[in-house]
């Protein structure tokens, strides 16, 4: 089978390779990949790939052979799931408890759009507690996390500022009902939750924005700009913030997955996807999504679906 590997060039992240196709475990279904959705973090780690590295992490598709010990999914269902790799392929075995069934009413893009962004997105809202009512600045607004983290927090009652960095990329972020921002400096503190993924300079000004006592949810670095904090300048600012570091990994995730399906069916939820393609522009599509050219998420198709 036709899987992308890494070539460790940034100027074409991955190719083609002939492999063979995977040998699910016994709690493993054997899934038809019909369109799968990078994430700008698996980018830089294609930049030097470690030996071995087989990416892909969000799919979307078909079980064409269920799990050996009944577990998950029966063979014929449309599913989205969450590998820990491997899902740049024809074929990908994926864990049950990383699957979710597809309505009829969820087409293979928007599925596959939904996996880490969506389950960031849920797991990081389920951190910051009960926002009916309470100020959230959310920094790094314009990927998929942050679309996401936007619907979901305005819908649950917040009043969410969100910080983008060009007018255009904070359109869709307003019309959810956010306000819109595009310099951390410019959002109007103090805020009960700050949730914070740019890192660099942008971290002490956003913590400089916290009530006393309120607290800032480190969830990324997508500056890549390492952190630095000066104590001083803490003594002037937020008094007892705290600051929290979150990761959204940790299986199972296929409730996490049910939950953002059922929220699509239902209309409560809508991916941004700002590209579709064949997966033959993957590479294409991996370097302007690293280079922040595409918004929301990019989808890459692998042929009709079933």
């Amino acid at each position: 089978m036709r899987r992308l590997i890494p070539t460790g060039d940034t100027a074409r992240p991955v190719a083609f390779a002939e492999t063979p196709q995977p040998v699910p475990g016994p709690d493993e279904a054997l899934i038809k990949v019909e369109a799968f959705a990078p994430n700008r973090g698996e980018t830089f780690l294609l930049e030097q790939p470690r030996p071995g590295l087989l990416p892909g992490k969000d799919i979307a598709g078909l079980v064409v052979q269920a799990a050996a010990d009944g577990s998950g999914p029966t063979a014929g269902t449309r599913v989205v799931g969450h590998p820990a790799h491997g899902g740049w392929a024809e074929y990908a075995s994926v864990p049950t408890h990383s699957l979710a069934s597809l309505p009829d009413g969820i087409d293979r893009v928007t599925a596959a759009a939904l996996p880490l962004a969506g389950i960031t997105a849920l797991r990081l809202l389920r951190t910051a507690g009960s926002l009916a009512g309470r100020r959230v600045l959310l920094t790094g607004a314009s990927g998929g996390v942050g679309h996401y983290t936007t619907e979901l927090a305005v819908a649950a009652g917040a009043e969410l500022t969100a910080v983008t960095a060009t007018p255009a990329r904070g359109e869709r972020l307003a019309r959810l009902g956010a306000q819109v921002v595009h310099e951390v400096a410019a959002a109007h503190g103090p805020f009960d939750v700050v949730l914070e993924s740019t890192g660099g300079p942008h971290l002490p000004l956003a913590l400089s924005k916290v009530r006393p006592g309120g607290t800032l949810l480190w969830f990324g670095q997508a500056s890549r700009t390492p952190v630095t904090l000066d104590f001083f300048d803490l003594l002037g600012g937020p008094e007892r913030a705290r600051i929290q570091h979150f990761h959204y990994a940790g299986a199972p995730y296929g409730p996490d997955l049910a939950t953002l399906v059922r929220l699509v069916d239902r209309g409560r939820l809508h991916p941004e996807i700002g590209r579709t393609a064949d997966w033959t522009h993957t590479a294409r599509t991996l370097v302007d999504l690293r280079e922040r050219r595409i918004r929301g998420k990019a989808v890459l198709t692998t042929g009709e679906p079933r």
